[in-house]
């Protein structure tokens, strides 16, 4: 089968498309012909080598965390799924991904594919869903009323964020360029502050009880934005380079997020997909051999949008 793998850490040039021998599903496991993985940070950051300390994978390595495909062969002990199944899930950081015509995937991290969207879009949902719900519906515990603040909201995790908070009957306040202003006024976002005309700090006029971010930040940036958070409200932080400050003599909690795998919450945001009440939104496709284009433009700073890499 064709793969993009790496076989030494650096740049995009170190991606590889190669023919390599279709893995075989142990006890436990399923192997899925793949419709689609996507590209996510963390991707970017693993093949680079900056993230071997939390994620040590073997090399050569095939990246790719989110997979949509196909139940091709089951392995032993696997229950509940069938050859021809139509999966979706967020695979174990550190085993081979989903960057290949076909992956592994331990049975339990799968989930049925959404039914209204095309199979491959719907590699777009699991990283950053997971990530957008775990923000906003478990930590934050996002209620009718409150205002949330979404900063960073023009990427992947924000657009979930936006439609995880307003479904929650929050009013939502995301920041964004003046391109994604449109676009996350669809998703729910009842108010937009462009980040690059200003501090955000100084531009959101009334406190929030929630703010999820998503971007780095420097310290000082960072403080003033907790301000504007409410005594006793929450800050929710997905970005380990810039680790959110608490303001205990208010009350103000954060919570440092990393995103686990948890297929039943997968389940849920996919039933919301099929119901018409999620928005899986992709920028565009690409093939396999083009991943080190996308790879480049993470590192150049010019990605925009949801990528989904399809097997050529």
């Amino acid at each position: 089968m064709k793969a993009v793998r790496f076989h030494e850490y650096g740049g995009p040039e170190v991606l590889r498309y190669e023919d390599v021998e279709q893995p075989e599903p142990g006890a436990g496991q399923v192997r899925v012909r793949v419709a689609a993985t996507s590209f996510n940070p963390v991707d970017d950051g693993i093949r680079g080598g900056y993230l071997q300390g939390p994620f040590p994978v073997a090399l050569p390595h095939v990246p790719g965390i989110d997979v949509a495909g196909t139940v091709d062969a089951l392995g032993a002990g696997v229950d509940g799924w069938r050859v021809g199944d139509e999966v979706v899930g967020f695979l174990p950081m550190v085993d081979d991904g989903a960057s290949a015509e076909y992956v592994l995937a331990p049975a339990e991290v799968l989930t049925t594919a959404p039914r209204a969207i095309p199979l491959a879009d719907a590699a777009a949902l699991p990283e950053v869903g997971l990530t957008a719900r775990q923000a906003v519906v478990e930590d934050a515990a996002v209620r009718a009323g409150q205002r949330v603040l979404v900063n960073g909201a023009g990427g992947a995790v924000g657009g979930y964020a936006v439609q995880l908070a307003k479904r929650a009957g929050a009013v939502v306040v995301a920041t964004g360029s003046a391109r994604s202003a449109d676009r996350l006024r669809a998703l729910g976002a009842d108010e937009v502050v462009d980040h690059t005309a200003g501090d955000v700090a100084d531009a959101v006029t009334e406190p929030v009880d929630v703010l999820v971010n998503l971007a780095r930040l420097a310290p000082d940036r960072f403080a003033a934005l907790v301000g504007v958070v409410r005594d006793g409200g929450v800050v929710v932080n997905t970005v380990p380079a810039s680790p959110a400050p608490a303001d205990e003599a208010r009350g103000v909690r954060a919570v440092e997020l990393f995103v686990r795998n948890d297929a039943r919450a997968l389940a849920e945001l996919v039933a919301l997909v099929d119901r018409g009440e999620l928005t899986v939104d992709v920028d565009r496709r690409v093939s396999l051999p083009e991943l080190a284009t996308v790879h480049a433009e993470a590192d150049a700073g010019t990605l925009r949008g949801k990528v989904v890499v399809v097997p050529a």
